[in-house]
């Protein structure tokens, strides 16, 4: 594999990004480009201009995700673009829903640096990369990955604002979107989520949280 890739680092810790992209520079040789993000809104505002990106690095927690919630948006916004997940939490069954929602990889916090850049190197050959000891994966991630993928991108980021128990208005604010607009979003949003009210809509959000956090 060559150098000169695009890479997005998102994660909310400005040293842990610095200590990545050191670690990356030569994957970017060549005319590759690194890009930062420190939320899930600067996630999506990224993505959404850096149409060339070649592979994503990302953080579960970050302001403004719900456990995997990040993950679930990019396979939806961006399905051709691999994701390699980098957290603390390496729970076997953390690592086997990454896998089910979709990551082309996971890579432990407390990994060494060689760990990264082999992982990296296997996902941009077209591999994937995991730990040997990951759970079995759960035919109820897999349904609620199948769930969360009927949404548009604008609506997974409503759905996100009434998991964080935004009411309409604010949701419009925060969206720049009027209100009509979101009450349309929300109706289609529970109708494909199968739900019936607001509140289980939150409920199914609050199921991306990995395990042994809430």
């Amino acid at each position: 594999m060559a150098g000169g890739l695009r890479i997005l680092v998102a994660d909310d810790h400005p040293l842990f990004r610095a200590a990545v992209v050191h670690t990356l520079q030569p994957f970017i040789a060549d005319g590759g480009a690194l890009y930062e993000a420190s939320s899930f809104a600067s996630l999506a505002s990224a993505v959404g201009e850096q149409a060339e990106l070649d592979l994503v690095l990302l953080d579960l927690n970050m302001p403004g995700a719900q456990g995997f919630s990040s993950l679930v948006y990019l396979r939806g916004e961006r399905p051709a673009l691999p994701v390699i997940v980098i957290s603390s939490n390496d729970h076997p069954r953390t690592v086997s829903r990454a896998q089910e929602f979709g990551a082309a990889g996971f890579v432990p916090k407390s990994a060494p640096v060689a760990v990264l850049q082999n992982a990296l190197r296997q996902v941009m050959d077209g591999g994937e990369w995991f730990p040997q000891d990951k759970a079995t994966r759960s035919p109820a991630d897999a349904q609620l990955a199948g769930q969360l993928a009927q949404l548009t991108p604008q609506q997974f980021r409503v759905l996100m604002c009434i998991a964080d128990g935004l009411l309409n208005k604010q949701i419009a604010y925060e969206l720049g979107l009027a209100e009509n607009t979101v009450k349309v979003h929300i109706t289609a949003i529970l109708r494909k989520l199968d739900c019936n009210s607001r509140t289980q809509a939150a409920v199914m959000v609050k199921a991306l949280q990995p395990e042994g956090e809430s």
